[in-house]
C-alpha cells in the first residue's frame, strides 16, 4: 500500500484564534472557520492535493476529547485513503493497532454556496506513534474542501514538502513509519535526534522535555522569504534567517515552520 500526504494538523486546544492570527499574519489564506460534528473547530490552508489544518476546541458545548488529550503543536500526520475500509484492513493485516472507523462532517460556506464536507478516518491507536496522532482520511466530498477561491497562498508558498520528527531513537522509529506506506516522492518525512535538532535549528526550535518523539518542523516550498521574515517580526514571532530559508517558531506550540526558496 502506498499513500500520499493528505494533511498535517496543528492543535491549538483553546487558542485557535491565536493560531489563526499568526498564520493569517504570515500570509496564509485561511478558509472560513469550520465546526466539526465531533466538537472541534478548524481552518485550512489549501495546496494542490493536500493542506495544513489548524484545529481547536470550543469554549462551550461539545468538546472533541482526542484533541484535548493530545499536546498542543503539530499533532497530526494524515495520509490519504481512497477507501477507508480497505485501508483499515491493510493496516490491520500489517499489525497496527487501530481504533474504530470515524465518520464526521462539517458545514461549508463558499461564496453564495453552502454544502457539507464529509469524511471517514482510519485512526491508529493512541501511542502507536509517540509523536502524535497518525491516521488516514477518505474525503467523500472533496469538492467542498478544495475550493478554487482557497487555493493559492498570499505569501507565495506553493506546497508542504516535509515534516521533521525529533526522536530519541530515530532509526528504529523510521522502520515503524515506513510500514505506513507513505509516498515520499513529494513529501519527505525525516527523523533526527534531539542533538541533531539543536545543531540544525538552534534556539529557535523548542524541544519539549519528557517525550520520546514529537512532530517538530513543517517544511514549505517557496514563499517571499523577506516578506515572511518581516511579517514574523511584526507578529513578534521568533525567527532565524538562512541564505535560502526562513524559520519561524510558534511560541508555546513546540512548532517550527521552515520556508525554503
Amino acid at each position: 500500500m502506498t499513500h500520499s500526504l493528505d494533511h498535517l494538523v496543528i492543535n491549538g486546544h483553546y487558542d485557535i484564534d491565536q493560531l489563526a492570527a499568526w498564520f493569517s499574519g504570515l500570509g496564509f489564506r485561511l478558509t472560513p472557520r469550520g465546526v466539526h460534528s465531533l466538537g472541534s473547530l478548524n481552518h485550512l490552508m489549501m495546496f494542490d492535493g493536500h493542506y495544513l489544518e489548524i484545529v481547536g476546541l470550543p469554549r462551550q458545548g461539545k468538546v472533541r476529547q482526542e484533541l484535548l488529550a493530545s499536546p498542543v503543536g503539530i499533532d497530526g500526520l494524515v495520509l490519504a485513503s481512497q477507501d477507508a475500509e480497505q485501508t483499515r484492513q491493510q493496516l490491520s493485516q500489517a499489525g497496527f493497532s487501530l481504533q474504530p472507523l470515524q465518520n464526521f462532517s462539517r458545514q461549508v460556506v463558499s461564496g453564495q454556496q453552502q454544502g457539507v464536507a464529509r469524511f471517514t478516518t482510519v485512526r491508529l491507536a493512541p501511542g502507536e506513534f509517540s509523536a502524535g496522532r497518525v491516521y488516514f482520511c477518505q474525503h467523500h466530498t472533496p469538492e467542498w474542501v478544495w475550493r478554487p477561491e482557497w487555493l493559492g497562498q498570499d505569501n507565495g508558498v506553493s506546497r508542504i514538502t516535509g515534516l521533521t520528527v525529533v526522536a530519541d531513537d530515530p532509526e528504529a522509529l523510521n522502520v515503524h513509519y515506513r510500514r505506513l506506506g507513505l509516498d515520499q516522492r513529494q513529501f519527505n518525512l525525516q527523523l533526527i535526534t534531539p542533538d541533531q535538532a539543536r545543531q540544525r535549528y538552534g534556539d529557535v526550535l523548542q524541544l519539549p522535555a519528557g517525550r520520546a518523539s514529537y512532530f517538530a518542523v513543517i517544511h514549505f516550498q517557496g514563499g517571499r522569504l523577506d516578506w515572511i521574515a518581516e511579517a514574523a517580526t511584526r507578529l513578534g514571532l521568533p525567527l532565524a534567517k538562512q541564505p535560502d530559508s526562513v524559520r519561524v517558531a510558534l511560541p508555546g506550540m513546540t512548532t517550527l515552520l521552515e520556508f525554503i526558496s
